[in-house]
């Protein structure tokens, strides 16, 4: 039978007397996109940044890819392969989109991240480098600056960053915001085309994004799961649909 490749056991987050995540639990399955859906406020971004590490949970477990990380701090599961791309895009505007991507690789391969120039002059990292940025559609963009880049295309770079650094698992914090129509429609097209190949978690506001992407729907409100399944049973559910969705995917 296959594992999952994270597993969230009972997860809790407060602060003083708020409780921001409330005894979540769920698996995300390899080859699986799962969204994490919910009202601002929900508690998504507290949830990514558990299972990042860049919080530690006040209690439960995370498993990721067999192993207990649970006091695993940030940088450890990132070398595991457990890697996110925030939502704010994180690039260095005055490095070449090559360059930023070749600093990724580096960091992927184990090396240290001093060494910027070392990284935009070795071979093997550049030819990562431009696999990754052909797999998103900016392999002509390799020698511009990133910072001359629009916002859909910033979000491109981010997702080759990220698989540069030869991820297990993708988390993913709103990739989508603040992009035009058009290049929403070319992330999401990106997404779609990674899907089988490697586990995401999305949290995403998105939801024609959603619904069109995800394998597997999970919706927190007020840091509790009050439903996980398929697009379809989680578009029916009526208590989905009172808490958060009313009748915008009517």
């Amino acid at each position: 039978m296959t594992r999952p490749i994270l597993e969230l056991e009972r997860l809790c987050k407060s602060y003083g007397a708020l409780c921001v995540t409330d005894n979540v639990s769920l698996a995300v399955m390899p080859g699986e996109l799962h969204a994490i859906i919910g009202p601002n406020g929900a508690g998504k971004t507290t949830l990514i940044h558990q299972v990042s590490g860049l919080l530690r949970s006040d209690t439960g477990r995370i498993r990721f890819d067999g192993r207990d990380v649970t006091a695993c701090p940030i940088d450890v599961r990132a070398n595991m392969g457990l890697v996110r791309s925030f939502q704010i895009v994180s690039i260095f505007p005055n490095f070449t989109v090559l360059e930023n991507v070749a600093i990724a690789a580096q960091a992927g391969a184990g090396s240290s991240f001093s060494f910027f120039d070392n990284a935009a002059a070795d071979e093997d990292l550049n030819d990562i480098a431009y696999t990754q940025l052909a797999r998103v559609g900016l392999r002509e963009k390799a020698d511009s600056l990133a910072c001359f880049l629009s916002h859909g295309e910033k979000r491109q770079l981010e997702l080759a960053i990220a698989l540069a650094t030869n991820p297990k698992l993708l988390l993913l914090d709103e990739p989508l915001a603040g992009t035009s129509h058009d290049e929403s429609r070319q992330v999401m097209g990106l997404l779609n085309s990674l899907k089988r190949q490697l586990p995401m978690i999305l949290v995403e506001h998105d939801m024609e994004a959603v619904f069109a992407l995800s394998d597997t729907v999970s919706v927190l409100v007020a840091g509790r799961i009050i439903a996980s399944g398929s697009p379809e049973s989680v578009r029916g559910n009526a208590e989905v649909r009172a808490a958060y969705l009313g009748e915008e995917v009517a």
